[in-house]
């Protein structure tokens, strides 16, 4: 087996000062990454702020050799973003790994829910993300090289009650991961989501004690440090808890054709079943597979010489 290195190389990851993102920036740092530890220093809600997180970890960090910086931008603040992505260059010379892991909670049902807190839990998963992206983007793309891993969650890739706001912005980085993974082949940064299960501060309330102690959040990092791997793949889904691993995919059906008709409302709902058969459903490789399937049984449908 491949030992997965990471010697060399340069890794920024957000929401690291607790929880899931401790052990990613332990993790990379104890395989030879240098770490730009980052973290607001917030309650899960989002409230407050402080360093000190970000800081006890990087003194880990360097108390078992590795190397690492503290930095405690909020990743809503781009210009916030974009000089702890400085401040890496300016250290080391280069970003090669981004781990987009820092996320808020603010769970209710939908119908009790504030708005305000909608907003807030997409400005920090999605903007946040979107955000520190972008701010690596260019640096990425002049070395040619890049590993960006989003946080995702089944709480958007397939729902869950209390968490309509979080679900979204979860499922949000996933439509970002799949354009991206486009835009940047060309210039060797590949794009990968994780949809983690694990116990940290965000899910205390939400388990059992028993289903807590069985997932430990350092259980999920291997699924990252392939995502962030020189070997890793483009435009994957892992998911990873409890020592599980799977993938995720967002599929097209086959379907069927309803020629444009008054009648055509009618014909799709008797057909239904028909479309939502899951039988040779495709992974699209882009967006364009949908209208190219589409299109394709229009003019199998027309008739000979039309």
């Amino acid at each position: 087996m491949q030992t997965l290195s990471f010697e060399g190389q340069v890794a920024i990851v957000t929401g690291a000062g607790g929880g899931l993102g401790r052990e990613h920036a332990l993790a990379l740092a104890r395989r030879g990454a240098k770490v730009v530890v980052n973290d607001l220093g917030g309650a899960v809600d989002g409230s407050g702020g402080s360093v000190s997180a970000a800081q006890a970890v990087v003194d880990e960090i360097r108390a078992m050799g590795g190397e690492a910086i503290a930095n405690g931008a909020s990743v809503t603040d781009f210009a916030a973003v974009q000089a702890m992505v400085q401040q890496a260059v300016d250290t080391w010379g280069r970003v090669d790994i981004l781990v987009n892991n820092a996320g808020i909670l603010r769970d209710k049902s939908f119908a009790k829910m504030d708005m305000e807190d909608f907003r807030l839990v997409v400005d920090v998963h999605l903007m946040g993300a979107a955000n520190c992206c972008k701010a690596v983007w260019p640096h990425m793309q002049a070395q040619n090289y890049g590993r960006i891993v989003m946080t995702t969650s089944s709480s958007g890739l397939y729902g869950n009650f209390g968490q309509s706001n979080y679900g979204a912005a979860k499922m949000a980085q996933v439509g970002l991961m799949q354009t991206l993974s486009i835009e940047g082949a060309k210039y060797g940064i590949r794009v990968n989501a994780l949809a983690p299960t694990a116990a940290t501060r965000m899910t205390e309330g939400l388990m059992p004690e028993a289903v807590l102690a069985a997932l430990k959040p350092e259980a999920v990092v291997p699924a990252m440090l392939v995502l962030a791997h020189t070997s890793a793949p483009n435009r994957t889904i892992l998911c990873a808890g409890a020592g599980g691993f799977e993938a995720a995919h967002i599929t097209l059906t086959q379907g069927i054709h309803v020629a444009i008709a008054d009648d055509a409302p009618e014909q799709l709902a008797a057909q239904l079943s028909a479309v939502t058969n899951r039988e040779d459903e495709q992974v699209p490789q882009s967006g364009a597979a949908q209208g190219q399937l589409e299109v394709g049984k229009a003019m199998a449908a027309r008739p000979i010489g039309a």
